[in-house]
């Protein structure tokens, strides 16, 4: 089992003290750090940052919004990462949502199954030294003369990457989606991962992925996000998990067109995802953050004593995670690499 990190765009305190984190994390054992990108900083630029403070951590981008950059320097901005970190980069794209796409970048969001495929098209030509040429249904390269000047001729990058194959991380939860991810990519994350139910909600999608899977992938790598604590007091822990839970299920989207939302109903959690739905979306946030049901809460965390917790990353090793990222907890870099050792450790024993 990995361990991963998610570095919280959040956070307080400057990006030294970040940085300083990753570092005491690698020393600790951690195998891949993450920087997100929403309507934040961008990730790219901590990301080289790291790169130079770091040795053997991998880095990933957690998550590149595809509709943010054209599929280009999607790839000339992976190979830049990948150069500069010596070979640890990740390439973590998803499609992010509409709010986000269309009310802080101003574009579309439209075709993100479609988009996602020509794009991982693109980026593997690009990283290959090929001289670009797509003409897909949503990028056209170069670009034909009736739309633009005619100038344009098929390039190679100058540069050689350093590998002509970056691993490829995607973002999904939808059914088609994830059977695009077990087609095209080398990782798929999904989001409030649940293990009882991955078979149920994914397991067909995965199939059908896994089906017309690229020749000369490998293995496909599942990585899942949870909160980690060992403490015999959870409740404390739990109840701090509610704001973000009920923003991403209430508030991530409208009535019918939430995909958080719809991945808790197929949890089996019908009525709770649509009454926090209700009482988000009215402006009581506080009662939507009390209705998240404590069971959801305990299914998709690591929070417990730590007997607990080893039967719980048993339970996602059994259906095929692979690396689990958490958010180090604690007041102190002390106490947040403290987190990360008994993490390691419990980790080493699956």
């Amino acid at each position: 089992m990995f361990v991963g990190i998610y570095n919280e765009y959040s956070a307080k305190g400057g990006f030294r003290d970040l940085a300083d984190d990753v570092v005491a994390y690698e020393r600790a054992g951690a195998d891949i750090t993450y920087v997100a990108e929403v309507y934040t900083f961008d990730a790219v630029s901590q990301l080289g940052a790291l790169a130079a403070l770091t040795s053997r951590i991998r880095l990933g981008s957690g998550i590149l919004p595809i509709y943010t950059r054209t599929p280009a320097l999607l790839a000339m901005t992976a190979a830049g990462l990948d150069h500069v970190s010596e070979g640890r980069f990740v390439l973590g794209l998803g499609a992010s949502g509409p709010q986000v796409v269309e009310g802080f970048h101003g574009v579309p969001y439209d075709a993100p199954l479609a988009r996602t495929r020509e794009i991982v098209d693109v980026c593997r030509q690009v990283w290959r030294r090929e001289r670009l040429v797509h003409q897909g249904k949503h990028y056209r390269i170069p670009l034909p003369e009736s739309e633009g000047t005619g100038l344009g001729k098929p390039l190679k990058l100058i540069n050689t990457p350093v590998r002509d194959r970056i691993p490829i991380m995607i973002a999904s939860i939808g059914p088609k989606n994830v059977a695009l991810t077990a087609e095209l990519a080398e990782a798929w994350q999904p989001f409030f991962f649940l293990p009882e139910k991955a078979k149920d909600v994914w397991g067909q999608a995965l199939a059908d992925g896994a089906a017309k899977r690229l020749d000369g992938l490998p293995p496909l790598q599942i990585e899942a996000q949870a909160v980690f604590r060992i403490t015999d007091d959870p409740g404390p822990v739990l109840d701090s998990m509610r704001p973000t839970l009920a923003l991403y299920l209430g508030g991530m989207g409208a009535k019918g067109r939430n995909f958080y939302n719809d991945l808790a109903r197929r949890y089996g959690y019908e009525a709770e995802a649509e009454q926090i739905q209700d009482l988000y979306l009215a402006g009581k946030k506080t009662e939507a953050e009390a209705a998240v049901p404590e069971s959801l809460l305990r299914a998709i965390s690591l929070v417990g004593p730590a007997s607990y917790v080893r039967e719980r990353l048993a339970a996602h090793a059994e259906v095929g995670v692979t690396t689990i990222t958490i958010t180090p907890s604690g007041a102190s870099r002390a106490e947040r690499v403290r987190t990360v050792e008994q993490f390691r450790a419990l980790a080493d024993e699956i």
